[in-house]
């Protein structure tokens, strides 16, 4: 079992900045790829970043390349979403979630475990 917990989240200007943490329980935290979703009122869950189980792999959404990165520190069982020029459509509540696949996994589906989200508003 993994609890995932994310911190972070917050109001910020456009432009502006956000770093998103995620830590995780249990020892097995460094088999798991990781991604980070977000899900805004009235849209579909949305996966933003993703990141494999060693951190050498990443993927974003392409409204947010160049934008965000994804980390991870195996040693501290936690990701991270760093986000940069910050814009009103980010606006969501942002959900880190952990797969039991090493390899980057695209669907809903494919991640085992979630956590409960916090929220990012981005004001214009």
């Amino acid at each position: 079992q993994v609890q995932l917990v994310e911190s972070g989240g917050g109001l910020v200007q456009a432009g502006g900045s956000l770093r998103l943490s995620c830590a995780a329980s249990g020892r097995t935290f460094s088999t798991y790829a990781m991604g980070w979703f977000r899900q805004a009122p009235g849209k579909e869950r949305e996966l933003v970043a993703a990141i494999s189980s060693s951190g050498f792999m990443t993927y974003y959404t392409d409204s947010v390349k160049g934008r965000f990165t994804i980390s991870r520190d195996n040693a501290k069982n936690t990701v991270y979403l760093q986000m940069n020029s910050l814009k009103p459509e980010d606006t969501a509540v942002y959900v880190c979630a952990a797969s039991r696949y090493a390899n980057i996994q695209y669907r809903p589906g494919a991640y085992d475990y979630w956590g409960q989200g916090t929220q990012v508003t981005v004001s214009s």
